[in-house]
């Protein structure tokens, strides 16, 4: 059976698509995924796909239900490319998120209404939005931070969309890290109420909860976009990781979360692989970004959905 993706909003914001992950060589951390996570490759099976117009190489994996694209720039990095001026700042680093939207003219226009920049692919701003045009990165300065792909279409061959997906996914549940399923994105940002009044009013993704997140030690708000959770955190300290991170780079994606069935199975299977890991509590694991290129990965076995005060 497919993967029945959740949808949100008047405009039908639903599968995301992937998440990007930079490093300065696409098939290393490729390799990575695969060994750490048991990723399943669906391009760039024998080697990474290569886009001249963006002078970079990427492939796509699964992990459960989260589709990760590894990129990196060619060599020598062209700063005068997106890719290239990204890898320049950022390094290693998680860089964006893609959703798939029903209605991407409708959206489109929406944002463009409500002040927002939407670059052209391959660069370039958008005046006026062609219906023709087949995905669109509205600027991280107006989504307070997040880098977002826009498009029309499923990416090609994506195991999500075919019957066999409900019989694939089951692999990851009896791998040693014992996935569930990919539980969140996690967006650091200086101001939470402006960052959720973008994602709730121009995006209309829907609330779910608002607290404190202790793990983080950060003002925290959960909402519902498409068929991801989106985590919007302000830091409570400035000498927490988090902290530091939202200092460094401002408003941006710092880290990812899976549910897993195991905690200690999970901590067991990255240790012996050579990814250190530290244990916030008993139910929450966090991979030290050395050993994870550049990505703070937590794996839980909470539900974000529920609020833990009941």
């Amino acid at each position: 059976m497919k993967h029945q993706a959740k949808q949100t909003g008047d405009f039908g914001i639903g599968q995301m698509v992937h998440v990007v992950h930079m490093a300065e060589d696409a098939q290393e951390l490729r390799e990575w995924y695969e060994k750490v996570f048991g990723g399943f490759v669906y391009m760039g099976v024998d080697e990474p796909s290569y886009l001249p117009w963006e002078d970079r190489y990427a492939t796509l994996l699964m992990i459960g239900d989260l589709c990760i694209e590894t990129m990196s720039p060619a060599v020598p990095v062209n700063p005068k490319l997106p890719v290239g001026k990204f890898f320049t700042k950022f390094g290693r680093h998680l860089h964006s998120v893609g959703y798939k939207v029903d209605d991407l003219v409708g959206l489109a226009e929406r944002m463009l209404r409500s002040g927002i920049y939407i670059g052209k692919p391959g660069g370039g701003r958008i005046e006026e939005f062609d219906p023709e045009t087949a995905y669109v990165f509205p600027s991280p300065r107006d989504t307070a931070g997040l880098m977002v792909e826009l498009c029309r279409t499923d990416m090609p061959n994506d195991p999500r969309g075919l019957e066999t997906w409900s019989s694939l996914e089951k692999m990851w549940r009896f791998h040693p890290l014992t996935i569930e399923r990919f539980e969140c994105v996690t967006l650091g940002v200086k101001d939470l109420e402006s960052a959720v009044k973008i994602y709730a009013d121009t995006m209309q993704a829907e609330p779910i909860r608002s607290d404190t997140d202790a793990d983080l030690e950060a003002k925290s708000e959960i909402l519902r976009l498409g068929d991801c959770l989106l985590q919007l955190v302000e830091p409570l300290n400035e000498d927490s990781d988090l902290g530091r991170h939202v200092a460094k780079w401002g408003n941006m994606i710092y880290s990812l979360r899976f549910k897993v069935r195991d905690v200690d199975s999970a901590e067991a299977w990255l240790n012996q692989n050579d990814v250190r890991t530290t244990r916030l509590r008993p139910g929450l694991l966090v991979t030290n970004v050395e050993d994870s290129y550049g990505a703070p990965l937590y794996f839980s076995s909470d539900d974000l959905e529920v609020d833990p005060r009941g």
